[in-house]
């Protein structure tokens, strides 16, 4: 009878070690994959995006996403000679949808920080965008972020703003309330009514919402910051990456960069 338990702990081990290589066989397998070549073969790039930052990805009339990412988006998979799949997902949750192969890539606005290089990978940066302090058209109060000190500021959840506000604005102009949103509209809109003192966004982004919805709100001062956004993929795809930052010059040089620009914003792109 002593026997059985110790066979059984032998089988359980045994068992253990079994799964513990199969375990690191299949992480071995990741590791080494060339991500380039499962595109290819599977002939699809499958892109995340927000969905809700009109100009640059949304959904259209047709319900079809569209935009100067979704463009960008599709003149590479073009390039790469594939179909493309949009993977709508809300910001805050972009660089764990990327990290679990929700998606390929994510072309969504994505500035390039340090911070987010710890965790992927970026190409060249595809736009450079001024950031700059938005508030009611008759806020004569705030002139500039120095004017942030006891108000309340709207961001974007999980954005380079709000790691801007919160590392290096609170700590030089002294305290002030973040509330964060998944979306822009949601943030204007709190802007407008007055739920919120002011916000921080470029007037790309805003100038079609704006537009549209006729809120009575305006960009103030001089720019607070630039940011520049790059193609993210997940770490170890270096080939990959090399390819998409060749087919990104590529599409610079050969102007079609510059029509998908003009076509977004009615102005030629600085660089």
């Amino acid at each position: 009878m002593k026997k059985r338990p110790r066979l059984l702990l032998t089988f359980l081990v045994a068992i253990l070690m079994i799964l513990s290589a199969c375990g690191a066989k299949n992480n071995a397998n990741n590791a080494n994959k060339d991500l380039l070549k499962e595109v290819k073969d599977q002939g699809t790039l499958r892109v995340g995006v927000m969905g809700t930052y009109q100009p640059y990805n949304f959904l259209n009339d047709k319900k079809e996403m569209d935009g100067f990412d979704v463009d960008i988006a599709k003149e590479v998979a073009k390039r790469l000679g594939v179909k493309v799949e949009f993977v709508a997902q809300e910001f805050s949750g972009m660089i764990a949808g990327l990290q679990t192969n929700k998606f390929d890539v994510v072309i969504s606005q994505m500035t390039i920080t340090d911070e987010r290089k710890k965790q992927l990978d970026f190409t060249k940066p595809y736009i450079t965008n001024n950031v700059k302090v938005i508030v009611q058209e008759g806020n004569t109060t705030i002139k500039s972020v120095e004017d942030f000190k006891g108000k309340n500021i709207g961001v974007g959840l999980g954005t380079n703003d709000e790691t801007y506000l919160r590392t290096e604005l609170l700590p030089k102009v002294g305290d002030f309330t973040i509330k964060t949103y998944d979306d822009v509209i949601t943030s204007l809109k709190d802007l407008d009514t007055g739920r919120i003192d002011a916000t921080i966004n470029n007037m790309y982004a805003i100038k079609p919402i704006v537009e549209k919805n006729g809120f009575k709100i305006k960009a103030v001062g001089e720019p607070v910051k630039s940011d520049q956004a790059g193609i993210a993929v997940r770490k170890g795809n270096e080939k990959f990456l090399k390819e998409l930052d060749r087919i990104l010059a590529d599409m610079k040089a050969d102007g079609t960069y510059k029509k998908i620009f003009v076509k977004w914003f009615n102005e030629e792109p600085a660089e």
